[in-house]
């Protein structure tokens, strides 16, 4: 990662407007490009481990159709790696931003199916609760982050010993990283490691989620 890549990001959060980002483009093509040699090597290595999708770089201007923020630009750059599907689920996502930075994994919106198929297996042992207090696995990315209903979902015990985990309707991790951290020369391989540790996890769901509640496969 290029200190470059920082001071175009500071520069822009500074200055979001067209009119600085038309005179200043050239940087932004530079440090695309130097991001996205940056992307593909950790998506080429992370491809040695785990099927995935094709990666998804994603574009630094804002939709500002629906929004009340109407700055044009973001002030980060970013990418997301499926897992390949249908016997694979889950994602990655890494965001590079001063100060801001970090990596992310999990289910962002799972559908009505698949989330009633994820509560019936949490309701049905206790699996998830193992994997997700595993120690390593613990202090690397702390409690699972994510949406959840006030109450029980449908047709669940609110007394259930896992209602925390049936109540939410996301399932995501993050581990942030300092700027020195995203400036060394090994962040690379550090953003491999950290995606590498989601994998029980992912492994957990994709199981769950290509089954049905009798073990039989889906897919």
């Amino acid at each position: 990662m290029k200190q470059e890549i920082f001071d175009f990001l500071s520069d822009i959060e500074k200055n979001n407007n067209r009119v600085w980002f038309a005179e200043n483009k050239q940087r932004y093509e530079n440090c695309k490009e130097n991001m996205l040699i940056d992307f593909k090597e950790i998506y080429n290595q992370l491809a040695e481990s785990d099927a995935l999708e094709p990666m998804k770089a994603y574009r630094i201007y804002r939709d500002v159709r629906f929004s009340k923020d109407k700055l044009p630009y973001k002030t980060n750059f970013s990418m997301y790696v499926g897992r390949l599907q249908p016997q694979n689920r889950g994602g990655y996502y890494l965001q590079i931003e001063p100060g801001k930075s970090f990596v992310g994994g999990g289910f962002w919106g799972p559908n009505a199916e698949d989330l009633l198929r994820i509560r019936e297996e949490i309701a049905l042992d206790n699996e998830l609760v193992q994997i997700l207090n595993e120690p390593t696995f613990k202090s690397f990315y702390g409690e699972i982050q994510g949406e959840s209903l006030k109450t029980a979902p449908k047709g669940f015990d609110k007394n259930h010993d896992r209602i925390e985990l049936l109540r939410l309707k996301q399932f995501l991790f993050t581990k942030s990283f300092s700027d020195e951290e995203v400036l060394a020369s090994d962040f690379n391989r550090k953003v491999v490691e950290a995606f590498d540790k989601l994998r029980p996890f992912f492994e957990y769901m994709s199981d769950v989620l290509t089954t049905n509640s009798n073990g039989e496969r889906r897919f």
